[in-house]
C-alpha cells in the first residue's frame, strides 16, 4: 500500500504536535512528575500508538497493520532497554531530578531525527542493493551476541564529544538551573546540562545503528517502519519515570531483546538469500529458503517479551537485585546535596530508602549477599541514615 504525501505530512505534523504538546504542558516548567503523572501519560501515548495501529489495520489490511504492530513492540521493546543507559548517563551528570525531564525530551527529539536519517538513507540502500540485507543481518546477530555480556548496560557518559567538549571548551562543573550556558568568574561558559545532552544525542545515533535494521527486518515499508519508531518514541520521558526503581528488575531483558534481535537477523538473512543477486552465492540467482511471515514475527517478539518480562518479576534473584539498587539509589540522591532543591522529594527519597531497606531485610539471605559491591552499597546507606539523623537534629 503507498501513502500519499498528505498522509505523511498529517502525520509529521501530528507528532511534531504532541513534541510541542508534551514541552509547553509539562516540561517547560521544572519539576519532579509524580508516579500518578507518569502512569497517566504513559497510557495515553502508548493508547495512541495502539489506536493508530488499529487505523492502519482498518485502512491498510492486515499484513500493513501486523506489520506496523511487530515494528512497534520491537522498537519499543528496544527503547526501554536503551533507558537503562539514559540511567546511566544521568546518574553520572548528576542531573538534578526535576530537570532531567528536558534531557530526556531532548533525548527522544534527536532520537526521532537520528532515526529518521537512517530510515531514509537505509530505504535508498535497500532499493540500490538488495544484498544490504546480509549487512542488516550481520549487524544484529553482532548487537544480540552483544547484549549477552556482561555489563551492557553500564554504558559510557563520556563519549568522545564531551571529552572534547571539556578539554577545549570552557565548561562549569555546576548546573544553572536547565541552562546551557552560565557565567562563571565573568566568563561565559558551558554548563553539565549542555554535556548531558551531548552525551544523550551521541547514544541516540548509536542505538539508531541496531534498532533501524531490527525494523527493517519486519518491514520495507518506509511509512510504517517511520511511525512505528516514532510512536516507540513517544512517551518514552514518562515511562522513564515511571520505570524507574523497576528497570533493574528486568534482568532477563537483555536475553529477550538478543532473542529478538537474533531471529530478526536471521529473517534478514533469509530474506536476502531469498532475493540474493550476490554471484558468489548460487551462481548469484535466488536461493529457495523459508520465508518468515508477519504473523509468526510478531508473535515470536510478544511471546519471547512476555517470557522475559515474567521470569524477571518473579524471579526472588531479579527482586533482591532490584531492592539492593534501589537502595543505592535511593541513598545516593540523599547524599547528593545537587540532586533537588525540593524538601518534599527528598523527603520522598528517604522514605523510599527505608521501605527498600525493609524489603531487603525480608529476602533470603543468599540473594542480598550477591550484589556487586554490597558493602559500599551498605556504607553508602548508613551515611544516607546519619544525614537524615543530622538533618532532624537541626530542623528541630
Amino acid at each position: 500500500m503507498s501513502v500519499s504525501p498528505l498522509v505523511w505530512t498529517v502525520t509529521i505534523v501530528v507528532i511534531l504536535a504532541l513534541l510541542a504538546f508534551d514541552y509547553f504542558f509539562h516540561i517547560r516548567k521544572a519539576h519532579a512528575p509524580s508516579l500518578q503523572e507518569a502512569a497517566l501519560w504513559s497510557s495515553v501515548y502508548v493508547g495512541a500508538a495502539v489506536l493508530f495501529g488499529v487505523v492502519v489495520l482498518l485502512l491498510g489490511g492486515t499484513e500493513m497493520g501486523g506489520q506496523y504492530f511487530a515494528g512497534f513492540i520491537t522498537e519499543k521493546a528496544l527503547s526501554v532497554d536503551n533507558l537503562f543507559v539514559f540511567l546511566v548517563i544521568l546518574a553520572s551528570f548528576r542531573v538534578p531530578r526535576e530537570d532531567q525531564q528536558k534531557v530526556l525530551l531532548f533525548g527522544i527529539v534527536f532520537a526521532l531525527i537520528a532515526r529518521t536519517v537512517f530510515i531514509f538513507l537505509g530505504v535508498a540502500l535497500i532499493d540500490a542493493f538488495s544484498w544490504i540485507f546480509y549487512l542488516f543481518g550481520a549487524i544484529l546477530l553482532l548487537t544480540a551476541g552483544q547484549l549477552l555480556k556482561p555489563g551492557s548496560h553500564d554504558g559510557e557518559a563520556e563519549n568522545f564529544v564531551v571529552r572534547l567538549a571539556r578539554k577545549f571548551l570552557r565548561t562549569s562543573e555546576r548546573y544553572d538551573g536547565d541552562r546551557l550556558f552560565t557565567v562563571e568568574n565573568g566568563r561565559r561558559v558551558l554548563t553539565p546540562m549542555l554535556l548531558v545532552m551531548v552525551a544523550i544525542g551521541g547514544t541516540d545515533v548509536l542505538f539508531a545503528l541496531d534498532s533501524i535494521p531490527a525494523i527493517f527486518g519486519l518491514t520495507q515499508n518506509a511509512y510504517i517502519v517511520f511511525t512505528a519508531t516514532a510512536f516507540s518514541l513517544m512517551g518514552l520521558r514518562q515511562l522513564f519515570f515511571l520505570l524507574d526503581g523497576l528497570l533493574d528488575r528486568l534482568i532477563y531483558l537483555s536475553y529477550g531483546l538478543a532473542a529478538i534481535l537474533a531471529f530478526i537477523g536471521a529473517k534478514l538473512v533469509l530474506h536476502a538469500l531469498h532475493e540474493n543477486t550476490l554471484p558468489f552465492i548460487n551462481g548469484g540467482e535466488h536461493v529457495k529458503v523459508f520465508e518468515v511471515t508477519t504473523g509468526l514475527s510478531l508473535g515470536v517478539i510478544i511471546g519471547v517479551l512476555a517470557v522475559t518480562i515474567v521470569a524477571s518479576l518473579v524471579s526472588p534473584a531479579g527482586k533482591a537485585q532490584t531492592a539492593i539498587n534501589n537502595a543505592r539509589r535511593h541513598a545516593e540522591s540523599y547524599l547528593d546535596l545537587g540532586y533537588t532543591a525540593d524538601a518534599g522529594e527528598r523527603e520522598r527519597v528517604y522514605r523510599n530508602l527505608v521501605e527498600e531497606e525493609r524489603a531487603i531485610r525480608a529476602m533470603d539471605k543468599k540473594y542480598r549477599d550477591k550484589a556487586k559491591d554490597v558493602e559500599a552499597i551498605r556504607a553508602k546507606v548508613r551515611e544516607a541514615h546519619a544525614r537524615h539523623e543530622e538533618y532532624l537534629r537541626t530542623a528541630g
